[in-house]
């Protein structure tokens, strides 16, 4: 899956390598070598998994589509976008994710904590024997 365009329709056979790429960027990433140009594209949709050659020389509004599903392949490029955020509700309504550093939370309110008990005896030495 490729980090760069994130809506891509096709996977683009290198002419240089023979191998399949989402993008020029991933190519770049993974080889030692420069993208080939080529006025012959191979491509292979990602919705029916079939291969086919588009000449760019003849390129038409129509060779926009896969020919065996008319997917869609020639779309604008959704490309991620760095943010910053919270995952979950809006912290103004619902504040129950956050916590205040400032407060301590109470001791020996768990079952697991540790704690001295070596001042509880077992209850049948504390039975008088008769």
């Amino acid at each position: 899956m490729c980090k760069h365009v994130l809506n891509a329709q096709v996977a683009i056979r290198a002419p240089c390598c023979k191998k399949w790429f989402d993008c020029p960027e991933c190519h770049a990433e993974s080889q030692d070598h420069n993208l080939a140009k080529t006025m012959e594209m191979v491509f292979m949709c990602k919705k029916c998994k079939k291969a086919f050659r588009k000449d760019m020389t003849e390129y038409e509004e129509a060779d926009e589509y896969c020919p065996h599903c008319d997917n869609q392949y020639v779309i604008e490029a959704k490309e991620p976008k760095a943010m910053l955020g919270v995952e979950g509700e809006d912290a103004r309504i619902d504040n129950r994710m956050l916590k205040d550093e400032r407060m301590k939370e109470k001791e020996g309110r768990s079952l697991l904590a540790a704690r001295d008990t070596s001042h509880i005896l077992d209850r049948r030495d504390r039975q008088p024997q008769q």
